[in-house]
């Protein structure tokens, strides 16, 4: 199989090449694109050098041509950033000014991070289509709730993933004792937006004794107060925070260092140590990217759609009644069975209202970000914020909406015609 890999030139595709070749993924050839030809010839050497170190038989090679990397591909994995770490600074800090989160895939600067990126995302995926239509397309891209959304609805073989539920599993396995595969998690709501309302062991229930023995630790991990993990009775993802504590956290991210600094900075480390050409293998700094068991989660989900094992992963998919309080072409975060058609969604047990407020609410958002992306006008962007349950005020939604548009319309094709909607 061709597995193609769309920015490619990422200091994250160390990690993808890893796990391919650690967990003997059938690729004869990874093609990484990239349009940034030095960092894609730094992350190709490297990526090939830790292929080859495994002893697998892949052939790793770069491109700044999508038409080459796309052909006859079986899968594509899209994990782009539209404008770099450049624009990620910035949708981390103007919303701050508003008393807002600043944040790269909730609330304005997860908005703005939306409509730079579907744009592009399904003109890949039309390329995609044309050069490589069996390929599945898997999705890594933030957000992926939104960007999952627009594949699927231009009719894209699509599915999203995160490592969020995959971290969850191998922290609680860890606490636990336990191989990793034997945990499965009862994980329900959104992209960036979920809950852990079950972590079995071999079928049986271990959540409530893994809070009683472990909460504080499981809290810090998670960025909230041990008093409220116990309370909810579940295990919030850490995007949780930005709802629970947003207050909190604004007052922390004033004045602090941005996450897109931090990242530029270990980037930089991490190409120098990438262009060493004895470097054979992804180096303990990679760790502190992001992006934990990304690899196990790609090559996990790759093998199965491409062997129909059936087994459970935790995918973004179309609701289709799993959540009957959300619209079926909702996209939504699930366990999934997985086989060669794609993946079909696990009954859910009832969500509790807490939580299911929540998700209706971010979901609706997520509706109307997605037009706002696909069809532009500061009126529907405008509404989306209007309806993001981090802002919901009708004059910061204006204000939001002016600023986000200014900031982006580099990349908003639509921002010089009309500012009226």
């Amino acid at each position: 199989m061709k597995l193609t890999v769309i920015g490619g030139g990422s200091t994250y595709t160390p990690e993808l090449a890893d796990g391919i070749a650690r967990l003997a993924l059938p690729v004869d050839e990874l093609v990484l694109v990239d349009p940034d030809a030095r960092r894609l010839d730094v992350v190709a050497g490297v990526s090939s050098r830790i292929v080859a170190a495994y002893g697998h038989g892949a052939k790793v090679r770069g491109t700044g041509d999508l038409d080459d990397g796309l052909d006859g591909a079986g899968a594509v994995i899209l994990q782009l950033r539209v404008g770099g770490q450049a624009a990620r600074q910035r949708d981390e800090t103007w919303p701050l000014e508003y008393g807002c989160v600043g944040q790269e895939t909730t609330g304005a600067g997860g908005l703005a991070k939306a409509l730079r990126t579907v744009p592009v995302v399904l003109e890949i995926a039309e390329r995609a289509r044309e050069r490589a239509c069996d390929a599945w397309i898997i999705d890594f891209t933030n957000p992926v709730g939104i960007v999952t959304r627009a594949l699927l609805d231009a009719g894209h073989r699509a599915i999203g993933l995160c490592n969020v539920a995959i971290g969850f599993q191998r922290k609680f396995a860890g606490l636990l004792g336990v191989e990793p595969e034997r945990v499965t998690l009862g994980h329900v709501g959104l992209n960036h937006l979920s809950w852990e309302r079950s972590v079995r062991v071999d079928g049986a229930e271990r959540l409530p004794g893994l809070l009683d023995a472990h909460a504080g630790e499981i809290a810090r991990d998670i960025g909230l107060p041990t008093d409220l993990v116990r309370g909810l009775g579940v295990v919030p993802s850490y995007y949780l925070r930005y709802y629970y504590a947003h207050d909190l956290v604004v007052a922390e991210q004033l004045g602090a260092p941005t996450r897109a600094e931090q990242v530029a900075a270990l980037e930089r480390e991490l190409l120098a140590m990438y262009a060493d050409p004895a470097l054979d293998h992804k180096p303990g700094l990679l760790g502190e990217r992001g992006g934990a068991y990304y690899s196990e989660a790609a090559v996990a989900l790759i093998s199965s759609l491409s062997a129909g094992t059936g087994d459970v992963q935790v995918v973004n998919v179309r609701n289709n009644n799993t959540l009957p309080f959300l619209p079926d072409d909702s996209v939504i975060e699930t366990p999934a069975r997985i086989g060669r058609r794609g993946a079909s969604p696990r009954a859910a047990p009832p969500v509790e209202p807490l939580f299911a407020g929540l998700i209706a609410h971010a979901s609706a958002y997520e509706e109307l970000a997605l037009d706002a992306a696909l069809n532009g006008g500061r009126a529907r962007v405008s509404a989306a914020l209007l309806a993001h349950p981090l802002i919901g005020q009708a004059d910061l939604a204006d204000r939001l909406a002016d600023r986000l548009i200014a900031e982006n319309r580099a990349y908003l094709v639509w921002a010089d015609r009309t500012l009226a909607g």
